[in-house]
């Protein structure tokens, strides 16, 4: 395994670091996705005048699951 000279960090294969990145990518495309879900199951519940639906707290959790995952991935 070899290191980077600055960070003592060992050094990522750049075809590896751009599969990980491209992951990242993704994640961000599906948390987006899940944004609009929350969105249209919120909408629905004010149109009905009911409380905040339990099902948006559990997207609210994999929400932020999938934020911490995208993030944890983007090493550039």
């Amino acid at each position: 395994m070899t290191y980077s000279d600055d960070d003592q960090q060992p050094e990522i294969d750049p075809q590896v670091l751009e599969r990980l990145n491209d992951i990242a990518s993704r994640l961000r495309d599906v948390a987006s996705s899940l944004d609009d879900v929350m969105f249209d199951v919120l909408r629905e519940a004010s149109r009905r005048r009911e409380g905040r639906p339990a099902i948006d707290k559990t997207l609210s959790q994999a929400r932020r699951a999938i934020d911490k995952a995208a993030h944890l991935l983007d090493l550039e």
